[in-house]
């Protein structure tokens, strides 16, 4: 049994994680990496415009597409693709159908 610092390292399913609720919109968080919260989300429609000013916001797509919509032009997001929105850089997540992300 591998441990690490007399602690066992566990694994998350990102499957059995999405199973656990139905609100979109609504992060979850999965895990936590130093001091960054790691969520999961259920996305279904346009978000609002937003920013936030002191961090950066990341989007990473496990199922569906995602359309980033920044104020000069968009980032459209299929599985296996991500982006870093820098803080401050107001945004509009948009998914046409059902979308999985972290």
């Amino acid at each position: 049994m591998v441990t690490v610092g007399g602690l066992l390292p566990w694994k998350i399913n990102f499957d059995d994680k999405l199973a656990l609720f139905a609100d979109t919109w609504s992060p979850t968080v999965i895990g936590r990496l130093n001091d960054y919260e790691i969520k999961i989300v259920e996305l279904l429609g346009e978000f609002v415009w937003h920013s936030h000013a002191d961090t950066d916001e990341l989007f990473v797509v496990l199922d569906g597409e995602l359309t980033i919509q920044f104020r000069d032009g968009d980032v459209k997001l299929r599985p296996r693709e991500m982006v870093v929105v820098p803080a401050g850089i107001e945004h509009r997540p948009i998914a046409e159908h059902e979308v999985s992300a972290c």
